[in-house]
């Protein structure tokens, strides 16, 4: 791995931001140098990056419309557009991709669907190959209709799972040369508002964080029937608070040891200790992100650090993980981006 790292940040734009902003970090200092504009762009809330670090693809919105950019890495860190491809509507939420980096896979929380983009040898989006569309609600008042927050493939490449807050359910899907075909659902307790999925290393264990019930669901995956089953429900919340907060974003370790939630209105870090075994976390520590609103965070390809991106206070917090007991120690690095949603890293 490399000891400079790019990272790149995805933006609401409704304040100062211009777009997709990126800085350099040295992973075994955690040095942070100058944050510049990437890319101009509307609301590029969310972001994902190619395995050869080559392609970064954003959410974009233009005017009435709303889709996914595909942009090439340059070597100074710049980003330089190759297409996108926009529908009439609400731009989506989320975006992911597959190992091979053949497609794309886009969350729409405004329309409750999920669409498949085949890409190109040169990382350009062709016109999207499929759409699904969830039905149903749940008893909360965010709950009225579907809303698609996840759309990404199991660790194994066999299923496409697309996390819907609205309907509190997980669809489980085929993905066969692009079209995504039902295969299975699985439902979460009335008035969780499940947002985004992560696995676990060892591939058998998954966790889902609940963004209305500000909870962590684990849940055991069975990679041959492509279902899953609930081990546990924990909160992501000190026990005597009683003020409003919703779940943000959810990461695990690369070693499989801890897990991380964001707390956004108790503006919080949950840290968690995994039992590999059983499935079960154990809550460790909560850790304040410094500022409002973490609405997305990330971990260094190093592992050594834990970035957070506090939308409502255009501040990034970077934090030294400990490797012992995962908890989480302010290192003094505050990096100013406007209006900041998610981070990721290109090495």
């Amino acid at each position: 791995m490399a000891t400079k790292l790019t990272a790149y940040v995805g933006t609401y734009t409704n304040g100062e931001s211009k777009g997709i902003y990126h800085f350099t970090m040295d992973a075994s200092t955690g040095e942070v140098d100058g944050v510049e504009v990437s890319a101009e762009l509307e609301n590029p809330t969310y972001l994902t990056i190619s395995k050869d670090n080559n392609y970064l693809y954003s959410v974009i919105k233009l005017e009435t419309q709303g889709g996914v950019g595909a942009y090439s890495i340059q070597a100074n860190g710049q980003l330089e557009l190759i297409n996108y491809e926009v529908l009439d509507g609400s731009p989506p939420c989320h975006v992911s991709l597959d190992e091979t980096n053949h497609y794309l896979f886009s969350a729409n929380y405004h329309k409750g669907t999920a669409i498949a983009y085949k890409l190109a040898d040169n990382g350009a989006l062709t016109s999207h190959t499929s759409t699904v569309t969830h039905e149903g609600s749940g008893p909360h008042d965010r709950q009225e209709k579907p809303h698609a927050h996840f759309s990404g493939l199991t660790p194994d490449q066999k299923y496409l799972c697309v996390v819907d807050l609205g309907t509190d359910q997980m669809g489980i899907y085929h993905v066969n040369n692009g079209t995504i075909l039902p295969y299975s659902k699985y439902t979460f307790k009335p008035g969780t508002g499940p947002r985004h999925i992560q696995f676990h290393p060892n591939q058998k264990l998954a966790y889902v964080n609940g963004e209305l019930s500000s909870e962590v669901i684990a849940l055991r995956y069975d990679s041959e029937a492509g279902t899953f089953n609930d081990i546990q429900y924990i909160s992501s919340l000190p026990a005597d608070y009683s003020e409003e907060s919703i779940g943000g974003a959810i990461k695990i370790s690369a070693d499989g040891k801890y897990l991380y939630a964001s707390n956004r209105g108790h503006d919080s870090i949950a840290v968690f200790s995994i039992d590999s075994d059983s499935g079960k976390l154990t809550l460790v520590d909560h850790t304040s992100t410094e500022g409002a609103f973490p609405r997305d965070f990330t971990i260094d390809p190093s592992g050594k650090f834990l970035l957070v991106a506090n939308q409502n206070t255009s501040n990034i917090i970077q934090y030294a993980i400990d490797q012992e007991t995962g908890k989480l120690t302010k290192t003094g690095v505050s990096i100013s981006v406007p209006n900041p949603v998610c981070v990721v890293f290109s090495s």
